[in-house]
């Protein structure tokens, strides 16, 4: 578990230090700072800022870059430093390390925040990333073969983009590049396919608790990005031409998507479970960018696909929730997942199913947590987190938010934020 915190110009964060518990809040008003906190550790664990990927933007003004420390219960600490370049330096236990996913394995983190409302409503990218950040932590095969089909994706659409026709040299390459791509996706896909049957279930359960009155028409289907019944480097040469026109990769297991459906009866629920994988998402308006080492965050642009409509399959669950439904929703997506961690430890270390006091925590980043939920939707939502294995950071407008977390975390802490000033209340 995080025990301390130390963030240096950022925002308006220019020297902060704290000590941290399981249930941590951070009250005060709009533009103090809260936010900035939560994006503190976001920085440290993913490489980036949710709210802008710019360094420059949430580097302090005038500061050459921003500083984000930590250290946990068990002795270890990890640092990350962002210049104005987007250069990085980051640090696991005092030594250097060269790659993000070092510290994101070490410190899984899951936001919750406004800006996640549209993910049910955009195109696939967030969804995929969700997918994706799962699959990263629990199948340790998965990453090297992500990286891998990402720098065949480049170099594929770096050629598309340089003529609408090709000359047969390059036709031989390309070719070569499908076949790696081709097997490169076929194990994504496979490791995707296996992390999703096992959050499936646990997604179902958490519904329940969450949105019991929806939980009976609510259903995730994995769509692979392309026909599996057929090897990906042959649907490519089908599509050469239109790809050579567009100058990029229209299909693929980077255009896979979890499609979060409404579904009116049994027998239309049982046709989507019969159908996943094997269905596309339809083809994004816009070239996928690539993001090395960062699948979780890239800045792909978002397609505007709608959801496969089969049988009594109506439409998109986000078209008929209303807000605060919604949000609840992608709640129990996120917070589904962690179960998961805690299995994949288990797996990892052969021994019980429980987090240890000398483990990581992962992390639950909740942004303004009353937004959009009324006293019972908050009710549920503390009360489902609260049984889940994780460090929570949660901020809000209201110091009487205390009233309900402290029901769940008797030892919450909380912190007072006020023009990037931070001040725990101590208790009497």
């Amino acid at each position: 578990m995080l025990t301390q915190l130390s963030i240096h110009q950022l925002r308006n964060l220019q020297a902060v230090h704290l000590q941290l518990g399981q249930c941590n809040v951070f009250v005060g008003p709009n533009g103090s700072g809260k936010t900035s906190l939560l994006e503190s550790l976001y920085l440290l664990s993913r490489g980036k800022s949710f709210r802008h990927h710019q360094p420059k933007r949430y580097i302090s003004h005038h500061a050459p870059h921003a500083t984000v420390y930590a250290k946990f219960d068990n002795g270890r600490s990890m640092a990350i430093q962002k210049a104005q370049d987007a250069s990085s330096i980051m640090r696991l236990d005092q030594q250097t390390v060269y790659v993000q996913s070092a510290l994101t394995k070490q410190l899984p983190t899951l936001l919750i925040d406004p800006s996640s409302m549209d993910i049910l409503e955009v195109g696939s990218g967030s969804r995929r990333q969700l997918l994706d950040w799962i699959t990263f932590h629990v199948k340790p095969g998965f990453h090297p073969q992500w990286l891998s089909y990402q720098r065949l994706l480049k170099q594929r659409n770096a050629l598309l983009k340089q003529s609408p026709r090709l000359s047969n040299y390059q036709l031989q390459e390309l070719a070569a590049w499908d076949k790696g791509l081709a097997n490169h996706a076929a194990l994504i896909t496979h490791y995707r396919q296996q992390a999703f049957e096992e959050w499936q279930p646990l997604f179902n359960t958490l519904i329940q608790q969450l949105l019991p009155d929806y939980a009976p028409f609510i259903q995730l289907k994995f769509a692979a990005g392309y026909n599996t019944e057929m090897a990906l480097d042959e649907l490519l040469q089908q599509r050469l031409a239109q790809d050579c026109q567009t100058g990029y990769t229209r299909i693929g297991c980077h255009r896979a998507d979890v499609q979060v459906l409404w579904v009116e009866d049994e027998a239309a629920r049982q046709q989507v479970t019969a159908q996943q994988s094997v269905a596309s998402v339809s083809e994004d308006t816009q070239p996928y960018e690539v993001e090395q080492d960062s699948f979780y965050d890239s800045d792909e642009a978002y397609d505007s696909e709608e959801a496969t409509l089969l049988g009594n399959v109506r439409e998109q669950a986000a078209n008929v929730l209303s807000r605060g439904e919604k949000k609840l929703l992608i709640t129990a997506l996120r917070l589904s997942q962690l179960p998961l961690l805690a299995t994949a430890k288990d797996k990892a270390t052969n021994s019980k199913a429980s987090v240890s006091e000398d483990e990581i925590l992962p992390l639950v980043l909740l942004d303004d947590i009353t937004a959009e939920l009324d006293d019972r939707a908050l009710t549920i939502l503390l009360k489902s987190l609260s049984q889940l294995s994780c460090q929570v950071f949660i901020t809000s407008l209201e110091p009487q938010i205390m009233d309900k977390i402290g029901y769940y975390w008797p030892q919450a802490k909380l912190f007072h934020v006020k023009q990037g000033q931070v001040a725990e209340e101590t208790k009497n």
